[in-house]
C-alpha cells in the first residue's frame, strides 16, 4: 500500500534506506545523438551507504513537492521523494526500497505513483540522477521507461569517489511542441 507522507507517518521517512551493492558500472555512450551504454562488472563488489536525509514540512506542506511511502503490512519498506523541477519535469530526489524488499515490485509501484503525480501536476516526465556504479539502479530505471538525458564527469569531483559519474535519467511522457 502507498500512502503520502503526512505529520502522522513522518517518522518513517528513511526507513527503507538500505544502502546498495556496487557490482559494477554502467559505461555510457553518446552517437549520432542517442546515448547508449553497457555494462561492466566488477570483480570485487561493495556496499556503498550514504548518510540518511532529513525530511522537513514542505514535502507535506507545499504543492510541489511530495513523498510517498510503500507499506507492506504496518512496515514502512519504500519511499520516493518528488518535487517539481524548473525544467517542467518532476525530480526524483529520492527513492530506496529496504533490501528484504527488493525484486517485488515495490520501486515500479512507486514510480508508477510517481508518474502518476507528475501527470497531477502538469509535468512532462520524471527525472532522477544516480551514480554509473549503482548497476543495479540504472537496470531498474531502464527497465521502467527511463533514457539516459546526460553524463556528468565532474558533478563527484571533491568527493573520494572523484571517479564516478553521475547519470541523468529520464521518463518522458508529455512532449511539448518544439521539444
Amino acid at each position: 500500500m502507498i500512502k503520502k507522507m503526512t505529520q502522522s507517518n513522518i517518522n518513517d521517512y528513511n526507513k527503507p534506506y538500505d544502502g546498495f551493492t556496487v557490482i559494477g558500472r554502467i559505461v555510457p555512450r553518446y552517437e549520432d545523438g542517442i546515448w547508449s551504454y553497457l555494462e561492466e562488472i566488477f570483480e570485487e563488489h561493495y556496499i556503498k551507504q550514504y548518510e540518511m536525509e532529513s525530511i522537513d514540512n514542505s514535502y507535506i506542506d507545499d504543492k510541489n513537492k511530495a513523498v510517498y511511502l510503500y507499506y507492506e503490512e504496518d512496515q514502512c519498506t519504500g519511499q520516493i521523494r518528488l518535487r517539481e523541477n524548473w525544467n517542467g519535469f518532476a525530480l526524483v530526489e529520492e527513492i530506496s526500497v529496504a533490501k528484504g524488499s527488493r525484486n517485488k515490485g515495490i520501486g515500479t509501484a512507486l514510480i508508477n505513483k510517481a508518474v502518476e503525480w507528475a501527470k497531477q501536476n502538469s509535468l512532462m516526465g520524471l527525472m532522477l540522477e544516480t551514480q554509473d556504479v549503482n548497476l543495479f539502479a540504472c537496470r531498474f530505471y531502464a527497465k521502467n521507461n527511463f533514457i539516459i538525458g546526460a553524463v556528468d564527469s565532474i558533478l563527484y569531483s571533491k568527493f573520494p569517489t572523484a571517479h564516478e559519474k553521475a547519470i541523468f535519467w529520464y521518463n518522458r511522457f508529455k512532449i511539448i511542441d518544439n521539444f
